[in-house]
């Protein structure tokens, strides 16, 4: 006779709707000895996701997307056990399990209705598409992109996070925009220090990848932010608008600006949306879609070029020797190998995000509909102006695009 969670697999897995759920839940719920093999059975579709390109933070943000917070519970207990398994690894997956939520007791609160969560979530996992990878699975050797060796998060980034939390958190716009302007400096110093040195060292360093995610709503606007950012610190950042997330290429000083800068802004440009808003409901008039979709592509688009203008600016600056308090050139003047190394980082993103996507299409943007929301958009951008950037600004669009 054919085991119970083969039987329960055959209804709910490979068919659509809730029926097929039902039948499998109901399978499960009368025979509690099925349950170390349905959580084992689990682990391994887990480990293919792996296998397919996915981490787990992709994992978990696309089933909190697509089912609730109850199957991202029971896909956060099945990825800590199965990453358990695991002497090291991957770059960036620690940061990854440690910001997954916790997971629900088992068979709570009932074994019908927990064996039914379980099932739908192994539906959805089973049926996940192959992505393209940035980094190996763990437990495999690295292939393709070059990675950079796992390490506690160096504290330059530290000092960066903290100023950037710091803006985040004031009420005062002048002070947010002092704390901006540090953490920008900081992460400028750190990237021309981070290149050039690998310049003089020839280190054979090269770009990787990480995945960011763009959620809903507004998320076309916020992909148009996360592209400028990318473009600012010399990343290409490509838009999967069907699984909810941008993949970015590029060296890895620049890949942890990009997230820490992106998430920053973001939330300074949600918490003065918000004040917007309020603003408006109190002169009588109602705040709509239209102006927060208009707000946050102002926000975007006008940080954009911000950061552009400051790109020619400052790398003139630091070209001639002015200006970054880096202390890469010698003796006040310009470091002549400054401009040379960017620009050949530069092009090895270029040639490693095109090597990744090898086929993008540009994305159709929706009218902006609201002058409201434009304007107080636009201001919001100059209140959380990056003041004073580095030369890793460069203000260059990406292509935008979903495979």
């Amino acid at each position: 006779m054919e085991p119970v969670i083969d039987q329960a697999f055959a209804a709910a897995l490979y068919s659509d709707g809730d029926a097929g759920l039902d039948t499998g839940a109901s399978l499960l719920a009368a025979d509690p000895t099925a349950d170390a093999e349905l959580f084992r059975r689990g682990e391994e579709f887990v480990r293919r996701a792996w296998e397919r390109g996915w981490q787990p933070a992709d994992v978990v943000r696309t089933v909190r997307r697509e089912l609730d917070e109850t199957a991202a519970g029971i896909a956060a207990g099945l990825i800590g056990s199965e990453t358990g398994r695991y002497e090291s690894l991957p770059p960036r997956w620690r940061a990854q399990l440690d910001g997954l939520p916790d997971a629900p007791p088992r068979n709570r609160p009932d074994r019908f209705s927990y064996g039914s969560a379980v099932l739908g979530l192994y539906r959805l996992l089973l049926r996940l598409p192959a992505i393209e990878p940035v980094g190996p699975p763990p437990g495999a050797a690295p292939h393709g992109l070059r990675l950079p060796p796992a390490h506690d998060e160096p504290r330059m980034l530290t000092r960066i996070r903290a100023l950037l939390a710091k803006a985040e958190a004031t009420g005062f716009p002048e002070e947010a925009e002092a704390l901006t302007t540090k953490a920008q400096e900081l992460m400028a110093r750190h990237s021309i220090d981070e290149a050039l040195l690998a310049a003089r060292t020839h280190s054979e360093e090269a770009p990787g990848a990480c995945r960011v995610g763009v959620d809903a709503p507004y998320e076309t606007a916020k992909a148009i932010l996360l592209d400028v950012v990318a473009s600012a610190n010399r990343c290409r950042a490509v838009w999967n608008s069907d699984l909810g997330f941008s993949t970015v290429v590029g060296f890895e000083p620049d890949l942890d600006a990009v997230e820490l800068l992106y998430t920053s802004l973001l939330v300074q440009g949600t918490v003065a949306m918000t004040k917007a808003e309020a603003g408006q409901r109190a002169g009588g008039r109602k705040r709509t879609k239209a102006f927060r979709q208009s707000f946050l592509m102002a926000y975007a688009q006008r940080l954009g070029s911000r950061l552009a203008a400051d790109t020619a600016r400052v790398t003139a600056a630091a070209e001639a020797g002015a200006g970054t308090g880096s202390g890469t050139g010698d003796g006040g003047g310009g470091d002549p190998q400054l401009l040379p190394v960017l620009a050949a980082r530069d092009m090895a993103v270029t040639d490693t995000a095109e090597r990744m996507f090898p086929r993008t299409t540009t994305t159709r943007v929706r009218g902006v509909t609201d002058l409201d929301g434009w304007d107080h958009g636009t201001a919001a951008a100059d209140r959380a102006r990056m003041g004073g950037p580095g030369p890793e600004l460069r203000g260059r669009h990406d292509r935008r695009g979903k495979r």
